[in-house]
């Protein structure tokens, strides 16, 4: 089994080995109705598939022994494509959004960023809050910190925080992430 790289639109991760290419002495063999044979040799697991006019598919090969399908591979092959989108599909993409921060913002401003805030979370993204200190404003850090536990008391409903509020450098940082709606 070997595992190709695709950009865009992938039919499938994984390289399945059909007829002839199946080097095992017995496989645990399932016919075309989905009826479990039994475990047969491959010659006669090979007869049967080309005498059923299908392919000979091998499923799981970590098995012991493989298990192998009798199949139409473009069947298969379409039938993994479907599955494979519709798990796509229930997927949600969560980003992280950040919204930067000042410590002289004032109040009008801080409410502006705040329903940004908001309603990035509501969308279900996390969203990193960062205040920017620049010159005195480093002896002053307390300001951001302050300006960060606002925030994070304001949101504390709808968002939980990871962690604690850090700091690097000219920086401090708060992510949020939203609560898990219940139903």
């Amino acid at each position: 089994m070997q595992v190709k790289s695709c950009e865009g639109d992938c039919i499938d991760t994984k390289r399945y080995r059909t007829n002839q290419y199946i080097r095992v002495p017995e496989v645990r063999l399932i016919d075309e109705n989905g009826v479990q044979v039994g475990i047969v040799p491959i010659a006669q697991a090979l007869a049967k598939a080309q005498a059923a006019g299908k392919d000979l598919i091998e499923i799981s090969p970590q098995a012991n022994p493989p298990v192998c399908k009798i199949l139409e591979f473009s069947k298969f092959r379409y039938d993994l494509s479907k599955k494979e989108k519709e798990s796509r599909k229930k997927q949600k993409i969560v980003q992280l959004k950040e919204v930067r921060l000042r410590t002289r913002i004032a109040g009008h401003d801080l409410d502006v960023k705040t329903k940004k805030i908001k309603d990035f979370l509501e969308e279900g993204n996390k969203v990193q809050i960062t205040v920017m200190f620049s010159g005195r404003e480093m002896q002053h850090k307390d300001l951001g910190f302050n300006i960060l536990e606002d925030i994070k008391n304001k949101f504390a409903d709808i968002a939980t925080s990871e962690g604690k509020v850090s700091s690097m450098g000219t920086r401090s940082f708060l992510i949020l992430s939203p609560k898990k709606k219940q139903k």
